[in-house]
């Protein structure tokens, strides 16, 4: 019932997206999270709407459930030690303000450590925690700019694509977590903290890490093929003749099961399409056959013949068919928030086959200022 986290307390000094969302992911698996904002308008994350419910965004909502606040200025002595009594029966601390700021104030890993010897100190940077950008700030999308990734998506004939998911900041959160659920595991044997560092462009590189490994065998910068995958062919998204349908034949069987599907054995006859390898070379020659025959035909008429051949495939769905999908109910992906009401996405983990419920709904600035904080 309590979670597989309960009994951990997490101390979250942070805004925006990537150190909330560790919490958040901690605080769902049962965490006692203590999050410390800013007496003045809290987290930045509040005003990131709209939408907004009840004076928050939709986006704070969802990534500061679980969670009791304290309205601390850390640039306030006194507000200091109190952040330090908090600290000292803490686990976790999880900071990711602007590069340098927890030095400059007095609460940076080697201070808090020292305060408590068994609290695993985990700094969310943007370029991180060594070299010439070590104190740059930095966003998602400067990131996605910097790491690549607009360089890797979309057409070649496009401007730098931006990917609409802050899958950097998300991605950095998680890293965030995996270390400190390993560090958790370190401590149960040694009995000592430890000090975690992650961020946003080593997530970057963590996610381009099939581009950037190429490149160093190849020394060659990657094409962008649209929808289209760099290795694999066919694996992307084609017109039919009313909706987008991503097929995915991702190796030499569902190549051979796609062309017969589509009444077109030739094309794996064909010395070009024999082998993946082959086809990626041929790519233009093999979509170009491709095309007008996955046009003749409706998307719906494609899930049908494809699903029966078994052959991967799947509708391009915009935001709406997907929150009306049968299968995301089918999950009970969504939950709740108490309090609100709000619906938002719940935790991507079930355990012993249930997903967490929300315990608490995201709480106002400094709502619980003042609590002795025993476990909540």
């Amino acid at each position: 019932m309590g979670g597989p986290l309960h009994g951990v307390k997490v101390l979250e000094i942070g805004q925006a997206l990537a150190g909330p969302l560790a919490g958040s992911i901690m605080g769902d698996m049962g965490a006692d999270v203590i999050k410390v904002e800013k007496h003045d308008g809290g987290d930045d994350a509040r005003l990131w709407g709209p939408p907004f419910v009840d004076g928050d965004s939709v986006m704070f909502h969802a990534t500061n459930r679980n969670k009791r606040s304290v309205a601390l200025d850390i640039k306030n002595p006194d507000d200091i030690t109190k952040l330090k009594a908090l600290a000292r029966d803490a686990d976790i601390l999880i900071q990711n303000l602007r590069p340098g700021i927890v030095d400059e104030c007095g609460i940076g890993p080697a201070v808090m450590c020292a305060e408590n010897p068994r609290l695993i100190y985990c700094s969310i940077w943007a370029f991180g925690s060594k070299g010439p950008l070590k104190l740059a700030p930095g966003f998602d999308p400067l990131l996605q700019a910097f790491g690549a990734m607009m360089t890797i998506t979309g057409r070649a004939e496009d401007p730098p694509t931006f990917a609409g998911a802050a899958i950097n900041d998300k991605t950095t959160g998680m890293w965030c977590v995996i270390g400190a659920l390993g560090a958790l595991q370190q401590r149960a044997r040694t009995g000592k903290g430890c000090v975690i560092d992650t961020s946003l462009f080593e997530s970057a590189c963590a996610l381009v890490e099939g581009p950037l490994n190429n490149w160093h065998v190849t020394g060659k910068v990657p094409e962008r093929h649209g929808t289209g995958s760099n290795i694999i062919v066919p694996y992307q998204v084609f017109t039919t003749a009313d909706r987008p349908l991503c097929i995915a034949a991702g190796n030499d069987r569902l190549f051979v099961k796609l062309a017969d599907a589509m009444g077109h054995p030739e094309w794996y006859a064909d010395e070009r399409f024999s082998d993946g390898r082959k086809r990626t070379v041929n790519r233009g020659a093999l979509i170009a056959l491709m095309e007008p025959v996955v046009a003749a035909k409706t998307r719906a008429d494609w899930i049908g013949i494809l699903g029966k051949a078994g052959v991967p495939c799947a509708p391009v769905n915009d935001i709406g068919e997907l929150a009306q999908s049968e299968q995301l109910a089918a999950v009970d992906m969504l939950r709740e928030l108490p309090g609100s009401g709000l619906k938002v996405v719940g935790l991507p983990i079930n355990f012993d086959g249930v997903r967490p419920f929300p315990r608490t709904d995201s709480p106002k600035v400094g709502e619980h200022s003042g609590q002795g904080f025993k476990q909540a």
